[in-house]
């Protein structure tokens, strides 16, 4: 019988639950490019809004509301554009 016997631990084998459960957004995995083209799209309605269309309290709100989530559309998007690797 050998003297030095390496076991390995059990938790070496399973994997992690968080990483099985962790499902990513269709748009940001499936085309990246059209959550960025979404995204400006909100910031250009929002401004749109705001320069010409803006005439109460509620018409502002809704178009700072659309440009807050299209600046953060477009910082996820570009999160997830894959990176040119330069070998």
């Amino acid at each position: 019988m050998p003297r030095h016997i390496h076991k390995r631990k059990a938790s070496a084998h399973s994997k992690s639950k968080a990483a099985k459960s962790a499902s990513p957004s269709v748009l940001k995995t499936s085309n990246p490019k059209v959550g960025i083209l979404l995204g400006v799209f909100f910031v250009a309605l929002g401004v749109y809004i705001l320069v010409f269309e803006s005439h109460g309290n509620g018409m502002s709100g809704f178009a700072m509301l659309s440009i807050i989530v299209g600046v953060v559309t477009v910082i996820i998007a570009r999160f997830s554009v894959p990176k040119k690797k330069t070998e």
